[in-house]
C-alpha cells in the first residue's frame, strides 16, 4: 500500500462540500515572536473541531456495507467517524478510553454514533474495537495507518499552498502519523523544495524515536496533555511515508504546548486543543530547529473540555513567565511581611494570594514563612524580584 497525489486529489473531489476549507491565517505577532512568516491553518474550526474529518469521510462515504462501522479514538476521530457514518447512513460504534474528554464523548454521541469507553488509552481500544469487528462483523475504521484516511488528511496541504505558495516549510503535529503522512506526499509532489516537520509531544514521542532510528519503536508509557496525539504504536504505513517525505520529528514539553494554547487565545482569539497546538509550541520554543521560511503551523483541534481550560492557562502562565509561586523566609518579627509586599510592589508585580506560615515543621524557629502567588510579566521579571528580596537578606524559593 501507498499514497500518491493522485490519491489525495482524489480525496479532495469526494470530500468536497462535506467539509470545509478551513482559513490559512498569517499572523505578524506570532511572525515576530518566531522570527519568520507564520500562517496558522485553522483545522481547529474544521467541521467536529478538527482534521480528523477529512480522512473519515473519504474512508467511508460509499464504502463501507450495512453492518457499519467501528472506531477506536481519544476524540477527535470518533466525531469524524460518527459524523461521516451519519452522512453514509451506517451504525457505528466508537471504542473511547475510560478517561476521554467528556466533551468529545458527548459530541461523538450527539453524531449518532454507539460510545463505548473501555481502556485506559488508544492501544488498549484499538485492541477492544479490532476484537468487536471480528465478532459482530462491523467495517474497522484505523484512525490513522490506512491510504484513503492519509489521503483525506492530506486535503490540507493542497489547500494551504494553492492558497498561499509563498509557504516553503509545514509544520504538522504527530499522533500516529496520518496527518503528516498525507500532507508530505502532497507537499513534496507540488513542489519537492517544501520542508516537512512533525511535532510530538515528548511524553508520546514512538514517532520521533522511530524516525530517527529508522525501525518501528513501540513506547511502553504515554503521558502527554495532548491526549489526541498520546500514541503508543505508530502506524507501518505511515512510518514508511514519514521515512520517505518528512524532513524532521521535533519534540515539545507539555509546558510548552500549554503556553502555545495560552499564545492561542491571546494572540489569534481561538481556541486550541494540546494536540492541535503541539506545532505552534514548535515554531514558537523550538524555533532554532526550524528553517527560518515562510511556514504554515497546523492548528489540527479544538477541542478541549471547559473544565481543563482554567488549568491548562494557568500552566501556560507558569511556564512564560507571568504567574510565579514565591517562598519567602523572613524573621518573625512585626513589620517584616510588610516589607517583602513593599519589595514586591516597588517591582511591579501584582499579589494574588498570601499565605503565611509559622507552625510547619520545616520552619525554624523564630522565622515564618510565606507563599506569595504573583503576576509577574516574564521570567527576567521574577528574577529581579528574587533579586530585590535577596538583597534585603531574604531567602527565596522559586517553586
Amino acid at each position: 500500500m501507498t499514497v500518491s497525489l493522485a490519491d489525495v486529489e482524489a480525496a479532495r473531489a469526494k470530500i468536497r462540500g462535506v467539509i470545509r476549507q478551513t482559513p490559512l491565517r498569517r499572523s505578524e505577532t506570532l511572525s515576530r515572536m518566531a522570527g519568520f512568516p507564520i500562517y496558522v491553518k485553522m483545522e481547529n474550526q474544521q467541521k467536529t473541531g478538527s482534521f480528523k474529518l477529512r480522512g473519515a469521510v473519504n474512508r467511508i462515504l460509499g464504502r463501507v456495507g450495512d453492518r457499519g462501522v467501528i472506531a477506536a479514538s481519544a476524540g477527535n476521530h470518533a466525531q469524524g467517524v460518527a459524523y461521516a457514518a451519519q452522512r453514509a447512513g451506517v451504525p457505528a460504534v466508537i471504542v473511547m478510553p475510560k478517561g476521554a474528554s467528556i466533551t468529545k464523548a458527548d459530541a461523538t454521541r450527539n453524531y449518532g454514533a454507539r460510545v463505548i469507553q473501555e481502556g485506559d488509552n488508544y492501544d488498549e481500544c484499538f485492541q477492544i474495537a479490532w476484537r468487536m469487528a471480528e465478532a459482530e462483523g462491523y467495517e474497522y475504521i484505523h484512525a490513522f495507518d490506512d491510504p484513503l484516511i492519509i489521503a483525506g488528511q492530506g486535503t490540507i496541504a493542497l489547500e494551504v499552498l494553492e492558497t498561499q505558495p509563498e509557504i516553503r516549510q509545514l509544520v504538522v503535529p504527530i499522533g500516529g502519523g496520518g496527518l503528516i503522512s498525507g500532507i508530505a506526499v502532497a507537499a513534496k509532489a507540488l513542489n519537492p523544495s517544501v520542508r516537512v516537520v512533525g511535532v510530538q509531544a515528548r511524553g508520546a514521542d514512538a514517532v520521533f524515536q522511530t524516525f530517527r532510528q529508522g525501525t518501528l519503536v513501540e513506547a511502553d508509557i504515554v503521558t502527554a496533555l495532548a491526549d489526541g496525539i498520546a500514541i503508543k504504536k505508530p502506524g507501518q504505513l505511515t512510518s514508511e511515508l514519514i521515512w520517505e517525505y518528512v524532513d524532521d520529528v521535533l519534540t515539545v514539553s507539555d509546558e510548552e504546548i500549554a503556553s502555545a494554547m495560552l499564545a492561542a487565545l491571546e494572540r489569534l482569539k481561538t481556541l486550541v486543543e494540546g494536540a492541535g497546538a503541539a506545532a505552534l509550541a514548535a515554531a514558537l520554543y523550538r524555533k532554532g530547529l526550524l528553517s527560518p521560511l515562510p511556514t504554515a503551523v497546523v492548528l489540527s483541534g479544538g477541542n478541549v473540555d471547559a473544565n481543563i481550560i482554567a488549568h491548562i492557562i494557568q500552566r501556560g502562565l507558569v511556564q512564560t513567565g507571568r504567574l510565579a509561586t514565591l517562598e519567602v523566609s523572613i524573621p518573625d518579627k512585626p513589620g517584616n511581611l510588610h516589607r517583602v509586599l513593599d519589595v514586591i510592589s516597588r517591582q511591579g508585580a501584582n499579589v494574588i494570594s498570601v499565605v503565611h506560615e509559622r507552625l510547619g515543621q520545616e520552619v525554624p524557629l523564630g522565622w515564618t514563612s510565606v507563599t506569595l502567588t504573583l503576576e509577574t510579566r516574564n521570567r527576567e521579571h521574577i528574577e529581579r524580584l528574587q533579586n530585590a528580596l535577596h538583597e534585603q537578606g531574604l531567602k527565596v524559593k522559586i517553586s
